[in-house]
């Protein structure tokens, strides 16, 4: 190109990059048809006159998490760098931060928005800075009644006080001794309340856990009795007390007679479902969850996305809300 077309693509360039103009319009100021723009501006690029770059912040990685949707069939996939010095760490804090920013993005004012018991969703909680104007209800009951005050219950406070909305706690264990307790606690009117509003969440947010050690609270509290027969049914993972196998099907259901926490069948009815569970641990609970079709979207970290990425057969996409179990 020689020094006027140089000059003329630089123009034509600027006027289409950077004045959002159309190529229409920018041939009718030089004169020219839009094909001969589209070519100039074509060249522009191959000649290096112009170079697009497309910049994230430095924490996000933007080709692992169009990867990771696309690989789960999901609606939005959030996938930040892992913290180097705590790689085999489950849920770092950093995914919470994330998670607050993309709960920001989905909440509509009026919606209903879900918390489920973890970790990772008490980060988000605290994380919170901008909610349109929602009602805030517990999804779950709570790891340990005697730490209400600083895990789920202060999560959905939390949340309620930055959006301006009303808040549902549930003041109980999320895991009860027996089926008949766990249904006297849901009959308590505070209880029901929150019950009530299950069937009207719109956007939830829910951890997921390994079946290990410190890893999943669901684990943690059961005997050891009781953790090897579910163990012995082929569970991979859990969320909000619901056990799946690798493949995503829900095994052991009795446990659920015993908890306090939303129904599979409502967290599949809920439009828009968020998980946040991240490190290379939790990599093939996360896979199973994906795959049960309870889950639209994720936020996760580069060590788990790196082992979810060649995780098995490539999954049914998860915005079908599938249920692998056929029932």
């Amino acid at each position: 190109m020689g020094p006027a077309e140089l000059v003329q693509a630089a123009a034509m360039a600027r006027r289409f990059y950077l004045e959002g103009k159309s190529k229409i319009q920018i041939a009718e100021e030089f004169g020219v048809s839009r094909f001969k723009v589209a070519r100039v501006l074509e060249t522009a690029l191959e000649r290096d006159l112009v170079r697009i770059e497309i910049r994230v912040p430095a924490e996000l990685d933007a080709e692992r998490s169009d990867a990771l949707r696309a690989r789960y069939g999901l609606r939005h996939a959030v996938v930040v760098e892992s913290p180097a010095e705590a790689e085999e760490t489950p849920d770092p804090e950093n995914l919470g931060e994330v998670a607050a920013d993309l709960l920001g993005e989905l909440v509509n004012e009026g919606d209903v928005l879900g918390l489920a018991w973890g970790r990772s969703t008490i980060h988000m909680a605290a994380a919170l800075d901008r909610l349109p104007p929602c009602t805030v209800v517990q999804l779950t009951g709570v790891y340990d009644a005697g730490t209400a005050e600083r895990g789920s219950v202060e999560a959905v406070r939390r949340a309620a006080q930055v959006s301006g909305g009303d808040a549902h706690p549930i003041y109980a264990p999320m895991l009860l001794p027996d089926a008949a307790t766990a249904a006297a606690l849901r009959n308590q009117t505070g209880i029901a309340r929150a019950f009530e509003y299950f069937d009207k969440v719109t956007v939830a947010c829910v951890s997921i856990g390994s079946w290990e050690p410190g890893i999943s609270t669901v684990h943690d509290m059961l005997s050891d009795e009781e953790r090897a027969h579910y163990a012995s049914l082929g569970v991979a993972a859990e969320m909000s007390a619901h056990l799946f196998d690798g493949q995503g099907r829900r095994v052991g259901r009795d446990l659920g007679e015993r908890c306090i926490t939303v129904k599979a069948d409502q967290l599949r009815r809920i439009p828009e479902v968020v998980a946040i569970a991240g490190g290379a641990r939790k990599a093939s609970a996360i896979d199973a969850v994906l795959r049960s079709g309870l889950v639209t979207s994720l936020v996760t970290d580069t060590s788990a996305a790196d082992v979810l990425m060649t995780a098995g057969p490539t999954p049914k996409p998860a915005l079908n809300r599938a249920d692998p179990d056929g029932i």
